[in-house]
């Protein structure tokens, strides 16, 4: 009960290495590398690191989240606060982990003071996520989070209204079923 009330970071995933099979590793290693060197994004000027992905690559299941809050900024994981906390104990109650998933968000840099990304922002990290789904080639997108919900589907309704639906939809090479629901710092505030 202690993890829940702690506001520090719990670092433990670093030692996490998945082996990705053929040329997956390669092709996310260029992917990083593209987005550390995106040109005419102030969201690296304040950022500490870059917030690239976390989980298994091989895996049938991809979380993208909106994107990284102080603690995620601080470690370099995406949900590694009190909503990953959370995101890991939903995992945990339908049998799966981060070892079973792969997460990333929309954006890979924090946006100051935890505000969403605009639609500048995210309409320059977009072709970075297409490719990070076409990569890691997933049968579901999990979608955390009204942002996710409109940058990959668009602005098709509220996410209340679309919670726990599924979409099919093709991104690239790649046809993914997608279901979206509440990001779980929201559900922490309500």
């Amino acid at each position: 009960h202690n993890l829940i009330f702690n506001n520090q970071t719990i670092n433990r995933y670093k030692d996490t290495v998945f082996e990705a099979k053929g040329p997956k590793v390669e092709q996310l290693r260029k992917l990083k590398s593209s987005i550390e060197n995106i040109q005419g994004c102030n969201l690296k000027k304040n950022a500490t690191n870059i917030v690239f992905s976390d989980g298994n690559p091989n895996s049938q299941i991809m979380i993208i989240g909106e994107g990284p809050g102080a603690n995620e900024d601080k470690e370099g994981y995406p949900f590694v606060g009190r909503a990953g906390i959370l995101l890991d104990k939903m995992l945990l109650s339908i049998k799966l982990d981060r070892k079973k998933v792969y997460i990333t968000n929309v954006v890979n840099f924090r946006p100051p003071e935890n505000r969403s990304p605009t639609e500048k922002e995210i309409e320059i990290y977009l072709p970075y996520l297409n490719k990070h789904i076409q990569i890691i080639d997933p049968k579901i997108l999990i979608l955390l989070g009204s942002t996710a919900l409109n940058t990959i589907l668009g602005d098709i309704e509220v996410i209340s209204k679309v919670r726990g639906k599924w979409f099919k939809k093709k991104i690239g090479n790649c046809e993914v079923f997608v279901i979206a629901s509440f990001h779980p710092a929201f559900l922490m505030r309500q």
